[in-house]
């Protein structure tokens, strides 16, 4: 198993998104641990205690509410997996082919809704600030479930799939339209062998600032792209503050929020990772409870006997 690399806090600005680790950047290794433990009765007495609690979420969070996250076997829209369509390269060469994979993505989720894990990261929150104890949530994922469920303290460093970014003049725009443009509707199947629409490029979304109209893409990260530095401050501020971290639903690939935890454990803060099996990351963590997010995080995060009631 190839070691995790832990990039000092000065560079994590610098970072991009990407599916390795990035070799450029000065590293310390993060130590293996003893096996983690899957003690709750353990893990509770360390929530009860905790002051500042950071909670790291990936794609599996929301595949329990049946969002695709078109990564591994059988994780295909159409014959290509996100990492083929998510980029700069691939939106240069085909918007329209991007734009309907987003429009797609988009359309999923007004059938989707938060599960169980969403709402107990909702609730959890809600519950401990009124006893002056924090709740944050740094999220890989972009469909906006944990803000659906209640969320408030929520840093999204992916973006989202309901915000927009002008090409041309830079604007950042939310945008919940459906269609998001008269020329997707009815497009976007994911079935393999569907044609691709080919829309005109003055026909995908554009922009609707004043005497712009600019061609409009999803204001998301996409790989082999730089996250907001503005974001990275404020979660690396979490991370170096927090004195509890659960790691929700990832993989603990893609980079540069599968250092996030390893950094925390480095220093010496219990980690819990849930998540349906184990990770590359597994062995660097206190705790590891393997199955349904919507199962085990209400059971971890549910109010503690030790809790006052306000």
């Amino acid at each position: 198993m190839r070691p995790l690399q832990i990039v000092p806090r000065r560079l994590i600005s610098q970072l991009y998104c990407g599916l390795t680790s990035p070799a450029s950047a000065q590293t310390r290794i993060c130590p293996t641990m003893a096996r983690p433990s899957s003690n709750m009765a353990d893990f509770r007495k360390v929530f009860a205690k905790a002051k500042h609690i950071v909670i790291l979420t990936g794609a599996g969070v929301s595949a329990e509410s049946g969002v695709p996250t078109f990564r591994g076997a059988g994780g295909y829209w159409r014959k290509w997996q996100a990492q083929d369509l998510a980029t700069p390269q691939a939106f240069a060469r085909d918007p329209s082919r991007v734009w309907e994979f987003y429009h797609y993505r988009r359309e999923v989720m007004r059938s989707k809704d938060p599960n169980p894990g969403h709402l107990a990261i909702a609730e959890c929150e809600t519950r401990l600030h009124r006893q002056g104890r924090r709740v944050v949530v740094i999220t890989q994922n972009i469909d906006e479930l944990h803000r659906r469920a209640g969320t408030q303290n929520l840093l999204e460093i992916h973006g989202s799939l309901f915000k927009t970014q002008c090409t041309s003049c830079g604007n950042v725009a939310e945008n919940y339209k459906s269609p998001i443009c008269p020329a997707l509707s009815g497009k976007g199947a994911a079935e393999p062998g569907t044609e691709d629409a080919k829309i005109p490029v003055e026909q995908l979304p554009r922009c609707e600032e004043a005497g712009c109209g600019g061609l409009l893409r999803p204001h998301v990260v996409w790989f082999g792209e730089n996250l907001d530095p503005v974001i990275l401050d404020k979660v690396d501020r979490e991370l170096s503050l927090c004195d509890l971290c659960l790691v929700v639903g990832t993989s603990s690939v893609v980079y540069p929020a599968a250092m996030f935890a390893p950094q925390v454990s480095a220093r010496g803060v219990p980690v819990a990772e849930f998540n349906m099996e184990t990770t590359p990351a597994t062995d660097r963590f206190r705790f590891h409870f393997q199955g349904p997010c919507g199962t085990t995080l209400p059971e971890a995060l549910a109010r503690h006997e030790t809790e006052t009631i306000s």
